[in-house]
């Protein structure tokens, strides 16, 4: 660990590759609770919440997808599997263009506002609330958070520039979310290696993982091995906050 708009249209193209074989990755959500999903009216169309209940939760973890995949994704299902047996309620909350079946991510400015408007139901269970997300639904989580009232913000493969531009910084969104904020990253991350991200960020670098966190045949750890790097850093994160 280290002591990070317009992504959500570039993150699309590596998000959606890092999630195609999701569901091929049994061990990414080995035996995950069974999902409530519940339809959120927003200023831009329906949202959709799928909730994985803890059965007795002391806080409530709140994860947006990314501009190219649903919440299918390896890591958010990977979460919504391992925490409900740790007293965290995850709730996956589906933008209303993903919802539509459109295949292009809205502006910015229209995520945070579908993601403003899904909140309340997020904090009914009152239980403090962790923003979160994967890249584009990162970026969102730290843009919001304060304003929200959220207790911190978990970014999953913030795209911190897009892939070959690392002048094109969004580290700013980190480091001005004005709350404390976990980063985790793969180590191979196109869109921001972990050594990328400014001094002092707090950041958990998945091994060998690229922008879906997969993991290539060659290396070191396997794919279950990464996902619970990635699993157990966000347990150690929650049980401290």
């Amino acid at each position: 660990m280290r002591g990070v708009s317009d992504a959500a249209d570039t993150a699309g193209t590596a998000d959606s590759a890092g999630t195609a074989d999701a569901a091929k990755t049994a061990e990414a959500a080995e035996a995950g609770p069974a999902g409530e999903p519940q339809t959120v009216g927003t200023p831009h169309g329906e949202a959709r919440i799928t909730w994985y209940r803890a059965e007795r939760p002391h806080t409530v973890l709140a994860l947006g997808h990314g501009a190219g995949g649903g919440i299918e994704a390896r890591d958010l299902q990977a979460l919504a599997a391992a925490l409900p047996p740790e007293g965290v309620t995850v709730a996956l909350v589906e933008q209303p263009w993903r919802v539509a079946g459109r295949k292009v991510a809205p502006a910015p400015r229209t995520l945070d506002a579908c993601w403003r408007a899904v909140w309340p139901q997020l904090t009914r269970p009152g239980l403090p609330v962790v923003a979160g997300g994967r890249s584009a639904g990162a970026r969102v989580a730290c843009r919001t958070a304060r304003d929200l009232g959220a207790r911190s913000v978990l970014a999953l493969s913030f795209p911190l520039h897009p892939p070959g531009k690392p002048e094109k910084s969004r580290a700013d969104e980190l480091t001005e979310a004005g709350l404390p904020v976990l980063v985790v990253q793969g180590g191979r991350d196109p869109f921001g290696r972990p050594e990328e991200f400014p001094d002092g960020t707090p950041l958990v670098e998945v091994p060998g993982g690229d922008h879906g966190f997969a993991v290539p045949r060659s290396a070191a750890v396997s794919q279950q091995e990464a996902l619970r790097v990635l699993t157990s850093a966000v347990i150690d994160r929650l049980k401290r906050e």
